[in-house]
């Protein structure tokens, strides 16, 4: 192997792929490196493609995990009206693992007449909205945006499933990405293989083409899918899916994404 505010959306990862959806994520200013070099992330949500144009991606739910599986704090962490910032110290080597989670309860009932709206965590659905809500509905969502920088080597134990909604495992690593080369991934549900389910990959700078140039691609019984990365540059890769298997009686429906951040290197 080669070394080498979401302020007013419940989450724009959950957010179905369209022309000019919204569409959040995590860009780093370099995937591979040495040890004890440092990573910029750029966080955000975004019309065009690793363009800041709409809002900062919220960080309230960031998780980095290092080579050893170990959490490391963000760096010189700021914020902006378009995007928020982090450093990240590569002070081991192997992989690192960088995430925004996202899994809460939302809801619309009427109150006295009125309709409301209410987004949070279950703990605080069973306290804030009224257990006999007229016309209650209730869905749950759980997203994942997340992104992976390597220091030398690349390693495996930070890419460990957290067997928890939607996830990608890696048969090839997300750090060794190169053009014109095939690559094979699988998505996974609560840890298990995810068949079926649709995958759209779109190179970054959508801002200067006319078409998005959506790659579209399918996971087959295992939950795999593969893609011959067509130039290098950042891509983006994202997948939605909804089912009923909800944690708690109240919630219908299930709402998952997943959103990843890859870069593919020249040959």
């Amino acid at each position: 192997m080669r070394t080498l505010k979401l302020a007013t959306l419940a989450f724009a990862a959950l957010l179905p792929v369209a022309g000019n959806a919204h569409k959040a994520w995590l860009l780093p200013s370099v995937t591979v490196s040495t040890v004890d070099q440092w990573v910029t992330i750029d966080a955000a949500v975004s019309n065009n493609l690793f363009y800041f144009d709409h809002n900062p991606l919220r960080m309230d739910s960031l998780a980095i995990t290092a080579p050893d599986g170990s959490k490391v704090e963000p760096q010189n962490s700021g914020g902006g009206k378009y995007r928020n910032t982090f450093d990240v110290h590569l002070q081991k080597n192997g992989t690192y693992r960088i995430a925004v989670t996202n899994i809460g309860l939302f809801a619309n009932y009427e109150e006295n007449g009125q309709r409301k709206r209410w987004r949070g965590t279950a703990e605080r659905f069973a306290v804030e909205v009224p257990a006999n809500a007229a016309k209650l509905e209730v869905s749950e969502n759980a997203g994942r945006v997340e992104t992976f920088v390597t220091a030398g080597k690349p390693t495996q134990d930070a890419l460990k499933l957290t067997n928890k909604g939607l996830e990608l495992a890696p048969v090839t690593h997300p750090n060794d990405l190169y053009a014109q080369e095939e690559a094979t991934f699988a998505m996974m549900l609560d840890g298990k293989p995810a068949a079926n389910l649709p995958v759209t990959i779109i190179a970054g700078g959508t801002r200067y083409r006319d078409a998005q140039g959506e790659i579209e691609v399918k996971t087959d019984a295992k939950g795999q899918f593969s893609v011959t990365w067509p130039q290098p540059g950042m891509y983006w890769l994202e997948t939605t899916l909804e089912d009923a298997k909800t944690s708690i009686k109240q919630a219908k429906q299930r709402r998952l994404s997943y959103i990843a951040t890859l870069e593919v290197l020249p040959q």
